[in-house]
């Protein structure tokens, strides 16, 4: 029985990149699987050929024999050639294809020195150290390299010997059916060494526990969530690799007179109803120290008073935000006898003048709504 062409049996163009290759052998492997066909001998058949024609495609030197002489220029060469009795050397090709499933190539060899983990340390700031900037000093429980073995687990003197289990590759492989799997070695967990005498320090780890004093120098306007990235000061790495990084992050506390939203401050300010009708001037807190508000006469409950530049300015560059002054004006409490009578004397000269926009506007809204309100 004749052979179909490669190119057809994995439904591809001649001029196919490997990349491409790959995907299209992938997707008509996984369709005809024996363990998704069991009882279709058939699908086995289209399974072998197309791995068949895989291995040939992908090898460029048994590729350019087969674009150039055919099926007869690589009889034999295949894994699968000369009536499958090369069948075995299927697990190989397959892995290759799912070796990024299953952790490794091919091949496969073990992996080069793992990074240590970053940490992450949350630092509470007052509203004012955010704003105008700081440097402070934290303290953080982190795994460090240990110095007795430098790192390598093994004694003092001694060190580690390679796995005899998988060779110093870090990891094994497992043949289940027709799949080759690979997987961390379970001798040597990966890392390919052994250690026949462990450091006392570190009791073979490499690492140690050790809490650290860092210096971390806040940059002026920064917020809640931000974060200051520490190269190399996260853990050790566990196999000789790179440390970490530590990532300190911003929670700016309440304050007790100012919110800010972005690059503005808000507070608010209480004045008496007396400075509210008559005006007058006072002195409000910024971060800068006191400054002296205007407030002008017949000024209302909840105006907004700006004070341009007094905000913050924004950490990663820009111009500073402003200070909102809300002011409230308070009701005067524990009146005496003799202020109560000139409040009411006051009120009754007050009689017919329209002095309450706000109030008479929200009557004259009531009095649209229900229709019948008397103001």
């Amino acid at each position: 029985m004749s052979k179909r062409d490669y190119y057809e049996v994995l439904g591809v163009s001649r001029d196919v990149s490997g990349p491409d290759l790959k995907k299209a052998y992938r997707k008509v492997a996984m369709k005809f699987h024996p363990d998704r066909n069991p009882d279709d001998a058939g699908a086995e058949e289209k399974f072998k050929e197309a791995s068949e024609a895989y291995e040939i495609l992908s090898d460029q030197n048994k590729r350019a024999m087969y674009d150039q002489h055919g099926h007869a220029g690589v009889d034999g060469a295949g894994g699968m050639g000369g009536g499958g009795e090369g069948f075995g050397n299927f697990s190989d090709v397959f892995g290759d294809v799912f070796g990024d499933i299953f952790g490794g190539g091919g091949g496969g060899g073990r992996r080069g020195p793992s990074r240590g983990s970053d940490l992450r340390y949350t630092l509470d700031l007052s509203l004012e150290d955010a704003v105008k900037g700081t440097t402070v000093k934290i303290k953080v429980p982190t795994l460090v390299s240990c110095k007795p073995c430098n790192g390598s687990g093994a004694k003092k003197g001694t060190a580690p010997t390679t796995c005899t289990t998988c060779g110093g590759h870090g990891q094994v492989r497992m043949q289940q059916g027709f799949f080759s799997v690979q997987q961390a070695c379970p001798n040597c967990r990966g890392t390919g060494k052994m250690i026949k005498d462990p450091c006392p320090s570190c009791r073979g780890q490499g690492r140690v526990e050790e809490t650290k004093t860092l210096s971390v120098k806040v940059p002026p306007g920064v917020d809640t969530g931000d974060r200051i990235r520490l190269a190399g000061e996260g853990e050790a790495s566990a196999d000789g690799g790179p440390a970490g990084d530590l990532y300190v992050q911003m929670d700016v506390q309440s304050h007790e007179f100012f919110t800010r939203e972005d690059a503005n401050l808000y507070c608010e300010v209480p004045i008496s109803i007396f400075d509210a009708c008559l005006g007058g001037e006072l002195e409000v807190p910024t971060l800068d120290g006191r400054v002296k508000l205007k407030i002008p006469a017949e000024t209302q409950t909840g105006k907004l008073f700006r004070l341009r530049g007094k905000g913050v300015a924004p950490v990663r560059g820009g111009v500073a935000g402003d200070l909102m002054c809300r002011v409230i004006v308070e009701t005067p409490v524990n009146l005496t006898k003799k202020q109560k009578e000139l409040l009411e004397e006051l009120k009754a000269s007050m009689k017919g003048q329209k002095n309450s926009p706000k109030q008479e506007s929200w009557f004259k809204g009531m009095k649209n709504f229900f229709g019948d309100l008397k103001i």
